[in-house]
Parts: structure tokens; sequence; C-alpha cells
């Protein structure tokens, strides 16, 4: 029989027992901490490489990274599962969550940056944690461009992006008095914070290969830093910011309207799965 002190916590303001997230133990750590070293050198090289770095030499790196950064993502599933034990449960979940996701994509169909997805991911990700949110994150990406056909050089760069996301959620501060609309206003909050952050994260991935090194908001390899920060805020300021902010408002509006029912049902089923609890065996009689 499962013990019940492995699932839940103590009881919220409600008297429900609360939800622990999946842990992280240290495979779990290691192996998050060298996909987000990668994610960090993929994104920031732009401003991190030495002045008069050559934009071409680096055009070819998106589907190397794509090509890395898939089984990186397997080892983070497997250093979960080793670390936490997590079972067949865990990986429905997993994949239900995604599924759902995905779908969620495609209704916004990107007019001016309305993704509904968002507000699911942030919601899952403080349930589950961020061992599981990240992986999440960057799975339900994944299968939601095979579905809307976004497959491309972007697509890792969106993976790393929606894994930071999610694993952001899971890393939330988490009160025994956080319920309901105060838990809800921290989520939306943290959603419209994150929407833009993925925006503008997502504007490293494209901002060098702009072309057009006469225009005062492109990428020059030759400026100093301070020039190219003022440059890229210049770029996401003029190009990205009218997607970003419908995004934002999408994702706070639903993270606080639909949270509450959203997070119950989510613990509901974590709780009844039981991904932490371990099984014995006890004698007839």
């Amino acid at each position: 029989m499962a013990a019940e002190s492995d699932r839940v916590g103590g009881p919220d303001a409600g008297g429900v027992p609360q939800v622990r997230p999946v842990r992280l133990g240290v495979r779990s750590v290691a192996v998050l901490g060298l996909v987000s070293a990668i994610g960090v050198a993929a994104f920031g090289w732009p401003l991190l490489a030495v002045h008069g770095s050559s934009v071409a030499a680096h055009s070819a790196d998106a589907p190397w990274l794509f090509a890395a950064l898939l089984p990186l993502l397997v080892t983070v599933v497997i250093a979960t599962v080793s670390d936490t034990g997590m079972d067949a449960k865990a990986i429905a979940m997993l994949g239900m969550l995604a599924a759902a996701g995905a779908a969620l994509r495609p209704l916004g169909a990107g007019t001016a940056g309305i993704e509904p997805m968002f507000f699911l991911m942030v919601l899952s990700g403080r349930v589950l944690g961020p061992g599981f949110g990240f992986t999440l994150g960057s799975l339900t990406m994944f299968a939601s461009a095979l579905l809307t056909g976004g497959v491309g050089p972007w697509m890792p760069f969106q993976m790393l992006a929606m894994g930071w996301v999610t694993m952001g959620a899971g890393l939330l501060p988490r009160p025994d008095t956080l319920r309901g609309r105060g838990e809800a206003a921290l989520l939306a909050g943290y959603g419209a914070v994150s929407a833009v952050g993925y925006g503008t994260v997502m504007n490293l991935q494209g901002w060098p290969y702009l072309g057009d090194l006469t225009s005062n908001i492109a990428y020059d390899p030759d400026a100093a830093l301070p020039t190219n920060l003022a440059r890229f805020t210049a770029y996401c300021l003029t190009t990205s910011l009218g997607w970003d902010l419908p995004r934002a408002a999408l994702t706070a509006v639903l993270s606080f309207t639909l949270g509450p029912p959203v997070l119950r049902a989510l613990r509901r089923a974590t709780r009844r799965a039981a991904f932490s609890a371990p099984v014995t065996f006890e004698p007839p009689g």
C-alpha cells in the first residue's frame, strides 16, 4: 500500500492535502544545469562573443543544437525517473499534458502573439515542479511544432525557452497559506512576465540574422556590448512588443480566472497517481 505521507504535504486552508511537486535529485539538477548552460550560450552568443566575430560563422548552429538537445531532454527524463522513481503514470501524465498544450497552441494561430498554451504550462509547472516542468514545456513545444508545421531552425530555441518558462513556475515560492485567488494572482503575474520574457529571449535567436548591418536595430559584430544592447532593445520595442503584450495579457487572464479549478484538477490527478509513493506488499492476514 502506498504511504500517504510520501505523496502529500500538510493540509491546506480547506483541509485538503497538498501535493508535493516531483522533487529534483542530483542527476536532475546536473542535467538541467547542463541544458540551461547550452541554452544560454545558444541564445546569448551575439552579446557574449568577442567583438569582430562573424555572424555567418554561427548561421548553421541551430540544426546542430537541435540534434544535441533531444538526447539531453531524454536524459532529463531518465534522470528524473532514476532520482524520484517516477513510473508509467508520471510518463502518461507528461504525455497527456504535452498533448493538451500542443492542441491549445493552434487556437491562437499566432495572431497578435496570442498563445493559450502558456497558461497551462505555467499551472502544470506549478503543480509538478521544475524538473518535470522543464521536460513538459520542451516536449509540448516540440509536439505543437509537429502539429502546426512549425519545424525549423528556430524550434530548438522555442523548446528551450518554453522549458524555462515552465521550470520557472515550479520554482515559485510555495507558502502553505497561498491558495485560491492568491495563488492564481501569483501565477498570473508570473505568466505575464514569463510571456514577455519568452518573446524577448526568442528575439535573440533571429536578431543576429537580419542581414541589414546599416540598420540601427540590427546586430553589429564590430560594435561594443552597450551598443548592441541598445540596438537589441530598439529591435524588441519596434518588432515584437505588439505580440508579447497580448500574449502576456491572455496568459495572466487565463491563469487568474481558470487557475483555481485547473490547479485543483491537476493536484487531484497527481495525488491519486501518487508518483513518489513507494509500493510495499504485506503478507496475507
